[in-house]
């Protein structure tokens, strides 16, 4: 799949939860890997707070595989 086809699948994805791709922080440093995990989990028209919650309870999954992993 091409870059451009990528992408407009992302913003396919944005648009079925209501997300507005345009509102989304630049500051939010979100993988194009974690933002299609988090809005394939959401429902339709779930909305950015919904978005942003799942992306924060990937995010500290993430952090708390990262230090079990440390840690052992």
């Amino acid at each position: 799949m091409s870059q451009t086809e990528r992408f407009a699948q992302l913003l396919e994805e944005f648009e079925r939860v209501g997300v507005d791709p345009n509102t989304i922080s630049a500051g939010l440093a979100v993988s194009e890997e974690d933002a299609r995990r988090a809005l394939a989990m959401l429902p339709d028209g779930a909305g950015p707070a919904a978005f942003l919650r799942q992306i924060r309870a990937l995010s500290g999954a993430e952090r708390r595989i990262d230090v079990q992993t440390r840690v052992t």
